[in-house]
């Protein structure tokens, strides 16, 4: 995946179509994001409208996850953090369990955050 870089409405978006949108008519947050999305291939658009989260736009909302979990426990080891993130992070080596419970993150983690803030997510 490119650097892509993501306005907090388009992820917005991206989560109010994960859930699924209820009824025929899109959210304004969804109708305002649904071109730059559809065309970066993060959701499709069946040809009786419905709208549906790619696996891309699936793997961009985890990534976002994964990286705001880093950023959380950056600032407080123990903070709460998802388990299929927790998961994945410590596969990596990003984070570390503590012995009480909970995680802190690693200096690998630590420097992984650094670049990604570096290249200016959000």
């Amino acid at each position: 995946m490119k650097n892509e870089k993501f306005t907090q409405d388009e992820y917005d978006a991206l989560n109010e179509i994960k859930r699924g949108i209820k009824g025929d008519r899109v959210s304004a947050c969804v109708g305002r994001n649904s071109k730059r999305l559809s065309g970066l291939k993060l959701i499709s658009i069946a040809r009786n409208g419905r709208i549906a989260l790619t696996e891309k736009g699936e793997e961009t909302l985890f990534l976002r996850r994964c990286v705001l979990a880093l950023r959380s426990l950056s600032e407080q080891s123990g903070a709460a953090i998802d388990a299929d993130v927790a998961l994945f992070l410590g596969k990596k080596s990003h984070i570390l369990a503590l012995p009480d419970g909970g995680f802190e993150i690693s200096d690998k983690g630590r420097e992984s955050l650094q670049d990604i803030l570096n290249q200016g997510f959000r």
